[in-house]
């Protein structure tokens, strides 16, 4: 594929890979996409194999894998390190199973509030806010340990 033809313009790559142009950008900024020669006067141009490339960032991101991750499994791409990139997927099962542990016990936690609200009729204390100013810590106790969710931007 080393004379496949570059023929797709940065928004029409975009639009192939399924993700907005800012995308593209990042991902070249990060390292995870080579950023094409522009040719003299002309604008740069994208083929197949970037198309596949960013499917595969995004079907990796899917999975849980971190942008740092990705370029992990992006080296070892060929196919002769599969110990390798098993070794990276263990280490990303381990932490998708300890999400689901902490999930099933907000489930848990969630559920026990949801229906204590719903036995408070005609109260004006509601079990949900108490527990939240806690003030109720009972039905909270189980989620100690529980990981935050990374900060949002």
């Amino acid at each position: 594929m080393v004379n496949e033809p570059q023929i797709l313009t940065i928004g029409a790559f975009a639009k192939a890979a399924g993700v907005n142009v800012e995308t593209i950008r990042f991902y070249q900024r990060k390292g995870l996409l080579p950023e094409p020669e522009r040719p003299v006067g002309s604008i740069r141009r994208y083929g197949p194999a970037d198309v596949a490339r960013v499917r595969f960032v995004k079907t990796a991101q899917r999975l849980g894998f971190n942008l740092d991750e990705v370029g992990q499994l992006l080296q070892l791409e060929d196919g002769t390190h599969c110990s390798e990139a098993a070794e990276l997927a263990a280490l990303r099962l381990i932490d998708v199973r300890a999400k689901l542990g902490d999930l099933a016990r907000i489930e848990t936690v969630l559920s026990q509030l949801v229906n204590e609200c719903h036995a408070q009729r005609g109260t004006v204390s509601c079990p949900l806010i108490d527990s939240l100013h806690g003030n109720q810590v009972e039905p909270l106790n189980s989620l100690r340990g529980v990981r935050e969710p990374p900060c949002e931007s």
